[in-house]
């Protein structure tokens, strides 16, 4: 099947194909009977609805915020949105159309509606930024985003739109020596977990890595994170998927499976184009950590989360 066949969502019963959608940067979460998902689009920022995951790919855009502000109205990239004590907060790097101006800005919705609306709140911080990522460790807010010359940062939050500290830098190998972006955290009894993005994301060797931090430790001390000593998610040549990373996580409907949203590509070319969005469930290791396994080809039929109303339905179909 081609790329194209597959961006239906398509596949046997109870299952779906990737690509999710055409987009890069994907963030996709679950929330009260849907999925939702947000991919970098430039102009806009945009999020796709559908209650299966099956129907994602065919589902139509909801354009939630546009801006006339020229010094922040172009190359809306990597969003990131957080439901917090009733409300979304979405966050995202916009510029002026030129790749010095980027920074990062936050939404803030009106109510518990994923898709708004939205009001503008603010910039947060003066310094070249992009990948914003919220963490809520014990009741504490800290930003996560790639800074100046693509390197890892992190800053308090004396709430969900207010910086309270000076930024500091999280030294992350990478396999490579240029970028380290696109922070995604994921907590599992007290530890969390930063999976990051290395290489530049045209090259067909951008992949996962992960810096771990015990229950308890604080995040703003850059010794408190262990590093991993190898990439966690990369490049499955035999399944022709290539520069896989910039992900997010999720769960199954029911909470009971962890997947992994990713964008990847069909080429080993340098090239931005040809991301697209993919999705595919993970376990974990005997020591706690996450194994991300392998990237899936496109072709794969992957079974629908545990809780999917398609799935539900043909397992209902199944015991009759």
């Amino acid at each position: 099947m081609t790329e194209n066949a597959a961006a239906a969502g398509a596949g046997t019963t109870g299952t779906f194909r990737n690509p999710l959608n055409p987009g890069a940067d994907p963030f996709l979460t679950y929330y009260d009977g849907n999925y939702y998902l947000s991919t970098t689009q430039g102009g806009s920022l945009q999020i796709w609805k559908a209650a299966s995951l099956a129907d994602l790919a065919a589902a139509q855009p909801n354009t939630v915020w546009t801006d006339t502000t020229p010094s922040r109205n172009q190359d809306m990239w990597a969003a990131c949105f957080r439901l917090v004590q009733g409300n979304w907060y979405f966050y995202y790097t916009a510029s002026d159309g030129s790749n010095d101006a980027h920074r990062i800005y936050v939404l803030k919705s009106s109510g518990s509606d994923p898709l708004g609306p939205y009001t503008f709140v603010g910039q947060l911080g003066d310094a070249w930024a992009i990948d914003p990522e919220l963490l809520i460790l014990d009741g504490k807010y800290y930003l996560l985003w790639s800074g100046p010359t693509n390197l890892l940062q992190i800053a308090p939050m004396s709430d969900p739109v207010t910086l309270s500290g000076p930024a500091v830098y999280l030294p992350s190998a990478g396999g490579c020596s240029e970028v380290r972006e696109a922070p995604a955290t994921i907590q599992r009894n007290g530890t969390t977990y930063l999976i990051y993005s290395t290489c530049d994301t045209g090259k067909p060797d951008y992949q996962l890595w992960m810096r771990t931090l015990p229950p308890g430790a604080d995040p703003l001390n850059p010794d408190n994170w262990t590093q991993s000593p190898s990439a966690v998610f990369s490049r499955n040549d035999a399944a022709n998927v290539f520069g896989p990373g910039s992900n997010s996580f999720f769960q199954s409907p029911d909470g009971t499976e962890d997947w992994i949203a990713y964008h990847g590509k069909t080429t080993s070319e340098y090239t931005y184009d040809g991301r697209t969005t993919r999705a595919q469930k993970f376990t974990w290791n005997a020591d706690g950590t996450p194994n991300f396994g392998q990237p899936l080809s496109l072709d794969t039929d992957i079974a629908l989360p545990s809780g999917d109303p398609k799935s539900a339905a043909i397992a209902a179909a199944d015991r009759v």
